[in-house]
């Protein structure tokens, strides 16, 4: 499952992964963002929360990719993600590298509260 929020106050765009994932789930998250993304401004900033992942099925991955290209062109400039497990990131870090642009600050947190502090500093 996932939950899908915006704030434009913020500039922000938050989305909390829990349970398990499958690709029909994923797909239906990254329409979601593409509806909604012209709600946010340049500059966009990004909540990536695992901590509720049980599992997220592999054929996810070119939904996210998707995604994070969406992100990109829309001028994001931060990422946090809430990772509290190592095992359950599904390659975010290298999907990274190939769909945002040099210069975008990516941060992993364990716990949502943490990526809460930073997003709010």
């Amino acid at each position: 499952m996932y939950r899908f929020a915006i704030d434009p106050s913020v500039n922000l765009l938050a989305i909390h992964w829990t349970g398990h994932v499958d690709p029909e789930e994923a797909k239906r998250c990254g329409e979601e963002v593409r509806q909604h993304l012209s709600d946010i401004q340049p500059g966009l900033r990004i909540l990536t929360d695992l901590s509720g992942l049980e599992s997220m099925d592999y054929e996810c991955v070119p939904h996210i990719d998707r995604m994070m290209d969406l992100f990109n062109e829309r001028g994001i400039n931060t990422v946090v993600r809430v990772i509290p497990n190592p095992y359950k990131d599904i390659g975010y870090s290298i999907m990274s590298l190939f769909h945002y642009r040099h210069g975008i600050r990516i941060m992993t947190c364990e716990s949502l509260e943490e990526a809460k502090k930073i997003l709010q500093a």
